[in-house]
């Protein structure tokens, strides 16, 4: 039945849907993209040793999306290392995902030797035109998800632009610009299954979701809380979020939660899943940087607010390109508010 489900899942995936099924029969449980950093290790270790100081910063943090800085033009000492690297090492080298479909992915029949698109790839290169004069003066690193706050404390990376979400925790440890999107953690589950959304059905179910990620963070602290059942198994994590829809369709978890918006693009590829029930939080995706990188935190907030005023080649245009079709072309739900800040400049 498993060999059934996974054959009947693949018709009309195109290039990207084979490349996760290849990525899962090939390369196993390993990633089957170029990592920048350490190896993994297991993401469910790494979240309980840090769940005090998650508890901690939650307590003394509220509304994490409007603890940014003002926005600003000006270059500053972080802008001006960009801009002095030598030759073919002066670009803007920033963390990105390269296998969520339209947001940050290697899409293998767009004739440009698989290069990377989606919302997430736009606005990096909006970034690079701006500070360096030129919309491809970018080098990507794939970043799976809980390598981004290692990768931006290490310096291998200017900047993390990868539907990470601002929350309280990650706020102690890197600095975010203004939200750029608007989600939610949703439940993604085959159409067949009783799974009836974020609620009882998911009792005795085993649930999948990216280590380090908001998700797995808001299982945990609501199993706690008994607002998950307990039955719920939430012990299987990957380093990246198309593993889980992989998982799913060979059988080996019942349902999926991670963002919304992801997982509409999950689901997108993969006809025999859908959504189940409504967004269950509120979340905000932001640019992740350097704590002490003020000013290119306060240029990418200036770039944000330039982003979404241009209706032509902005924000709006992009959200119409690659999320219409998965989202809705109503963009309103996904934009997020009026950006508040720190304090002004």
């Amino acid at each position: 039945m498993r060999a059934q489900r996974l054959r009947a899942s693949l018709k009309g995936w195109g290039g990207v849907a084979t490349m996760a099924v290849v990525c899962a029969l090939v390369a196993v449980f390993a990633l089957c993209v170029p990592l920048s950093g350490p190896g993994i290790g297991d993401g469910r270790a790494v979240t309980q040793a840090s769940q005090a100081t998650v508890e901690k910063a939650e307590e003394d943090c509220e509304a994490p999306e409007k603890q940014t800085l003002s926005p600003s033009s000006a270059d500053g000492d972080t802008i001006q290392e960009i801009k002095d690297r030598d030759g073919e090492k002066r670009k803007l080298i920033v963390g990105v995902d390269q296998n969520s479909y339209r947001w940050g992915y290697r899409n293998p029949n767009s004739g440009k030797t698989a290069e990377l698109e989606g919302f997430d790839i736009d606005l990096v290169h909006r970034i690079a035109e701006d500070i360096l004069g030129d919309p491809d003066a970018v080098q990507f690193k794939a970043i799976p998800t809980d390598q981004r706050i290692p990768a931006i404390q290490d310096g291998r990376v200017d900047m993390v632009v990868r539907t990470m979400t601002i929350n309280c925790a990650r706020i102690a440890d890197v600095a975010f610009s203004a939200p750029y999107f608007k989600t939610g953690q949703q439940v993604l589950a085959p159409k067949s299954s009783p799974v009836k959304g974020y609620d009882d059905t998911l009792a005795d179910r085993r649930i999948c979701t990216a280590a380090g990620s908001t998700a797995y963070s808001t299982l945990e602290a609501d199993q706690k809380d008994g607002k998950l059942p307990a039955s719920t198994d939430i012990s299987t994590t990957v380093p990246n979020q198309l593993d889980c829809l992989v998982r799913l369709q060979l059988g080996e978890v019942d349902a999926v939660v991670t963002d919304g918006a992801l997982a509409a693009s999950q689901a997108a590829q993969d006809p025999t899943v859908q959504l189940k029930g409504d967004a269950f939080t509120a979340e905000y995706y932001g640019v992740a940087m350097k704590k002490d990188a003020d000013d290119l935190v306060r240029r990418v907030n200036q770039i944000l607010v330039d982003y979404r005023k241009d209706t032509a080649n902005g924000w709006q245009a992009s959200y119409d390109k690659w999320l219409s079709a998965t989202l809705g072309k109503d963009a309103k739900k996904s934009e997020p508010p009026a950006p508040q800040y720190l304090r002004s400049t």
